[in-house]
């Protein structure tokens, strides 16, 4: 009976082995994970390194500065030609273009002629101050002889006084078609040497206005022209104007006469200089800005019409900040950070809050305190170090 017990016993245990294997396998089994994604968040835990890590690493460290910095706006700006400086030629008689003399981005100096053309206006004008002319000399001999024979009672009082209204009648007439001769483009002195139609000229030189460049180009021989007709359009590159939009919420910090600095893709290294000479009085209802205008100069014209650069404008006045190398400066997810020595072989991240880059500074506006000792050269290592730490 013993033996019984015994076997019934030996066959429980076996039959009880598989499953509480099978249990311990199922809790023994590796659980599957989510993936890790990397904390970007700066961790505030102090970093310490031995003076053979620092030696290894090259860590280097340099105090913050305090030191003057302006608040500036940074604006996309537009170049536009100088409007004052900007000018549509046209003829001052009408005809026809019959030689064209400048071609499209010629430089050109003032008065140097541009186009040709022949204006019968212009020869009608000429025709009509001989004609004057002459009359009012004939009529000049018959007043002279008038008033000797009036001197000797051979002529009435009436006779000279009709002669003399006559004489102040022709006078009006001759200065009328001089003075249409000088709108015409005809100096006075040339005026003054027409005596014959053969003196006549029938074609006028139309001449650049201003020096500069010619911009655009509407004139072709054969073209009729009349006074209103722009032929070309020659424009001083010297200077240029920046047009940028400025917000509402700039107004305070930015007038006429504000310092501003202008940089361009095309030309890396290149600043122009200039200052605010005007912000428009309305605002654009659909963007809530004014536009701004600088006049900036353009030396060997380098800035072209329509070209998109960078306004950086000054504010009108400046304010302490801390100054550190921007070397030493970590951008940790979407923050800005600083290792700060606080200790031989102790560091310890500082969240900043940075501000304009003056050459190889940047303006620490928060989270650094001038005399802090700032990691410039090694700062990769730290953080490395840092984000090895639990």
């Amino acid at each position: 009976m013993r033996h019984f017990f015994v076997i019934v016993a030996l066959i429980s245990a076996g039959c009880n082995t598989p499953a509480r294997e099978a249990d311990h396998a199922a809790t023994s089994e590796p659980r599957t994970s989510e993936p890790r994604t990397p904390n970007l968040e700066p961790r505030t835990t102090e970093i310490t390194l031995t003076p053979d890590m620092i030696q290894r690493a090259g860590i280097k460290t340099v105090a913050a500065m305090k030191g003057p910095a302006t608040t500036s706006l940074h604006l996309p700006g537009v170049v536009q030609p100088n409007a004052y400086k900007n000018v549509d030629v046209t003829s001052l008689v009408s005809g026809r273009v019959t030689q064209v003399k400048a071609e499209l981005g010629q430089a050109v100096m003032q008065n140097e002629i541009l186009a040709t053309v022949y204006s019968p206006e212009l020869a009608d004008a000429q025709t009509a101050f001989i004609t004057a002319k002459a009359n009012r000399d004939a009529h000049g001999l018959k007043l002279t002889r008038t008033q000797r024979l009036y001197a000797i009672g051979a002529a009435s009082r009436e006779e000279l006084e009709q002669m003399t209204a006559q004489a102040t009648e022709m006078d009006r007439m001759l200065e009328t078609a001089r003075a249409r001769l000088v709108l015409l483009g005809i100096p006075e002195d040339k005026a003054q040497r027409l005596a014959t139609p053969a003196d006549v000229v029938t074609t006028f030189d139309v001449k650049a206005p201003i020096a500069g460049v010619i911009t655009k180009r509407m004139a072709n021989p054969g073209v009729n022209i009349d006074l209103s007709t722009a032929l070309f359009t020659v424009t001083d590159l010297s200077t240029v104007w920046v047009v940028a939009d400025l917000y509402e919420r700039d107004f305070a910090s930015v007038g006429v006469g504000s310092p501003i600095t202008i940089t361009a893709m095309a030309y890396p290294g290149l600043e122009l200089r200039g200052r605010v000479d005007y912000i428009d009085p309305q605002v654009q209802a659909e963007t809530r800005t004014a536009k701004l205008r600088a006049e900036v100069p353009n030396g060997g014209n380098r800035l072209r019409f329509g070209m998109f650069v960078d306004v950086s404008i000054g504010a009108r006045a400046a304010r302490p900040v801390v100054m550190v190398p921007k070397d030493a400066v970590q951008t940790i997810g979407a923050k800005s950070v600083v290792y700060v020595s606080t200790a031989p072989g102790r560091f310890m991240p500082h969240e900043v809050t940075i501000g304009d880059t003056m050459g190889d500074h940047i303006a620490i506006t928060s989270g650094v305190e001038p005399g802090d000792q700032v990691v410039t050269e090694g700062a990769f290592f730290i953080r490395a170090e840092h984000e090895r730490l639990p």
